[in-house]
């Protein structure tokens, strides 16, 4: 084998296994988020939209609660009258925030301040502590490929872009191009596993549990093969918040190097990993606000039968129905989430591929930094 292919293989392994190590530990987090994100959150408080008559009676606005389409029986007509009443009822006695809301209703809903901890309490209560962990199998499926997917295309953009010359090795520029390209051909090949996870972490039944492969026929009946493609668009958009990760890593984890003055083949210690974790988590941070709304677009677009069918029809509905609060909506679960998948997901990477370079004696080289 050749030390090209084996530096290849290294950066695949070591990518699926950090993957893997981040999402496994992250998994309970990962579904509050993406329940936060969606459009019928069942630990969102849902204060009803009230607007004036042009008799000065205030009244429930129709986009906050009911139907806005014509009945068409009178039974029908009974039943949404009845449900209307109910819904006004129990949402105008609520004196305080609630961690119930009534996704039935379909109302446009409010953010409430509300723990991490009560979610995953209402998950647990009420679906078991099993539910913490939907979308759990496609998630280690899907997350080793993606990672070792990605990470072997940043690798290979950013050498053969080095190697081109027409750009400055190593610059920001080949950082950002190289992180593009690798997010577009990881999120175009995976996006299909990322659905039906999200599709099973959306299901509130506590009953009657749903399998992946039920999820997949579903989806197939329904939709076709292109039914798994839904949010792709999303994705794509997402890819500036990993251009943004990557850049931002980069440039901590050089400044860490030029303050250490340490040689490539210097051995690395617990502190030099302890460094990478914290560089890992701060870029990400920074990129997750900075593009956190297409994840919240990405969930709806996911989501069954709702009313969400491109991108940006999507963020305008949000906007529109829900304010910038509503394009924000799991922020600070995500952030809780991702600071500790990153680290580990990171730190895993720089140790597992310096430990097999040595092993073979064929040091890969770092991969961020391109020693």
């Amino acid at each position: 084998m050749s030390n090209r292919e084996r530096d290849t293989l290294i950066h695949l392994f070591a990518g699926g296994i950090a993957g893997t190590a981040g999402a496994v530990v992250t998994c309970p987090l990962e579904v509050v988020k993406t329940r936060l994100q969606s459009s019928s959150a069942s630990f969102i408080s849902v204060p009803p939209r009230i607007v004036t008559d042009h008799h000065g009676a205030g009244k429930l606005s129709s986009s906050s609660c009911g139907s806005n389409e014509h009945l068409r029986s009178n039974s029908n007509s009974a039943e949404h009258h009845s449900r209307q009443r109910v819904c006004a009822s129990t949402l105008l006695s609520r004196r305080r925030p609630s961690i119930l809301a009534i996704p039935q209703c379909g109302l446009s809903t409010s953010v409430q301040s509300i723990s991490i901890w009560q979610c995953l309490k209402h998950i647990v209560q009420n679906e078991g502590g099993r539910a913490l962990f939907k979308g759990l199998g496609p998630n280690i499926v899907g997350v080793a490929p993606s990672r070792a997917i990605y990470f072997c295309a940043y690798s290979k953009a950013k050498n053969a872009l080095n190697t081109v010359g027409i750009i400055p090795a190593n610059s920001p520029l080949v950082h950002i191009m190289s992180a593009s390209c690798a997010g577009f051909v990881s999120a175009t090949l995976t996006n299909p596993i990322w659905f039906v996870k999200t599709r099973l972490q959306l299901d509130y039944n506590a009953n009657a549990k749903q399998s992946v492969s039920e999820c997949v026929r579903r989806i197939y009946a329904t939709q076709g093969l292109t039914g798994f493609y839904k949010g792709i668009t999303a994705s794509y958009v997402g890819i500036s918040e990993t251009v943004i990760h990557f850049v931002i890593y980069e440039a901590l984890k050089k400044k860490l190097n030029e303050m250490r003055d340490t040689s490539p083949g210097d051995d690395k210690t617990s502190r030099d990993f302890l460094e990478f974790m914290a560089a890992g988590a701060t870029s990400k941070t920074i990129a997750s606000v900075v593009a956190y709304p297409h994840e919240v677009a990405r969930t709806r677009l996911r989501e069954e039968g709702n009313k969400y069918r491109s991108f940006w029809q999507t963020i305008h509905t949000v906007w529109k129905e829900e304010g910038k609060a509503g394009l924000y909506r799991g922020l600070g679960t995500q952030l809780v989430r991702q600071i500790p998948n990153t680290a580990i997901m990171m730190a895993t990477y720089e140790a597992v591929v310096y430990v097999l370079s040595n092993q073979f004696n064929n040091p890969a080289g770092n991969l961020m930094v391109g020693n």
